[in-house]
């Protein structure tokens, strides 16, 4: 097979397939190397785990970071690059460096940079009660597009957040995780699955979308890992026994995948792998912890679905789609879930 180029990520699908929602239960696709896409239950996805295969989820918590300044100008505040200047994303094509925006509370901000993202320079320090006192979650915009006039719905506080968030730090949920309850987790547990928790603050690497046609050329935003040593000592003990390592979503890929292939130092402690990480998985891709893979349907030419395609193959991937979108499978961060099995 040759280089797989943006394009070879394209697929088409109607907008009414995008889910505006969350569905419970939803549905899930299963996709195993020579068979035919299958849809099952959770179930039964359930019986496909074995004692002692291991599942490994992301504690990340979404902050509410979009912030409407005074003049209705909508910010996503993306991390803090020190204390008082912040990487955001919002429409800067009109606006200058030097002008100031006015958010509630006194804020203010200034335009120090543009490019994607843009960087701003603020008059007070952020911090997380600010941002639930005056934040919307960062819904995506293929989201809020569909919802034409209610685009924020008060559940979405709730629908956006996993059961078992901890650790404040994401500009997006880690989706997969969102069809999961901490009950779910206890039915793992009892019948002898082994369940771990790493971290990976959701953003721009996550949901930037591809803008080169050629993958390698693509600049891959850093995000923030941390992962125990004792979950890549529990890998290596799975993986020599031949049980089956499941990432619960791309995010737990990348952390995993990043701390074996060297990208993260071990703390100081010695008992984390801590720092941050630009893994930008496509194919030809040789996987070194993953062999089983829950996952939402991504957008086309997508670093997520990259990431599928290099798990599984990009032509099997591309015919599991199509599978979904003629079986009306409900797409992207409220859609429905995939299973993939190497």
């Amino acid at each position: 097979m040759g280089e797989v180029k943006k394009t070879d990520l394209q697929y088409e699908f109607p907008n009414d397939l995008i889910a505006l929602t969350p569905a419970h239960p939803s549905r899930i696709l299963l996709n195993i190397h020579e068979r035919s896409p299958k849809e099952i239950s959770k179930n039964d996805l359930f019986d496909l785990f074995q004692p002692g295969d291991l599942l490994v989820v992301n504690e990340t918590k979404v902050i509410p970071s979009r912030l409407r300044s005074n003049c209705g100008l909508e910010f996503l505040f993306i991390k803090p690059t020190d204390q008082n200047t912040w990487r955001v994303l919002f429409p800067a094509k009109t606006h200058s460096l030097g002008d100031t925006f006015d958010f509630p509370e006194g804020l203010q901000a200034e335009l120090v940079q543009k490019g994607l993202p843009q960087t701003v320079k603020l008059t007070k320090n952020l911090d997380l009660d600010y941002f639930d006192r005056h934040g919307l979650i960062n819904l995506p915009p293929y989201i809020l597009s569909e919802r034409k006039d209610a685009k924020y719905l008060e559940e979405d506080k709730d629908w956006y957040q996993t059961a078992w968030a901890k650790d404040a730090g994401s500009v997006a949920a880690p989706t997969a995780s969102l069809h999961f309850s901490n009950e779910d987790l206890e039915v793992l547990k009892q019948k002898g699955i082994k369940v771990q928790k790493v971290l990976l603050h959701v953003g721009l690497g996550t949901f930037f979308p591809l803008r080169t046609e050629n993958l390698e050329d693509h600049d891959m935003h850093f995000e923030f890992v941390d992962v125990p040593t004792a979950v890549m000592n529990q890998v290596s003990e799975t993986r020599k026994q031949g049980k089956r390592v499941w990432a619960l979503g791309t995010t737990v890929v990348r952390a995993l995948e990043s701390v074996a292939a060297n990208k993260i130092p071990l703390s100081s402690s010695g008992d984390h792998y801590q720092g941050e990480t630009n893994l930008f998985i496509y194919p030809p891709y040789e996987f070194q912890v993953v062999n089983g893979l829950l996952t939402n349907f991504h957008q086309p030419e997508s670093t997520l679905l990259a990431l599928v395609c290099a798990f599984f193959g990009t032509k099997e991937v591309k015919a599991a789609y199509a599978y979904a979108i003629e079986k009306r499978f409900r797409l992207f961060s409220y859609g429905d879930l995939s299973a993939w099995i190497k």
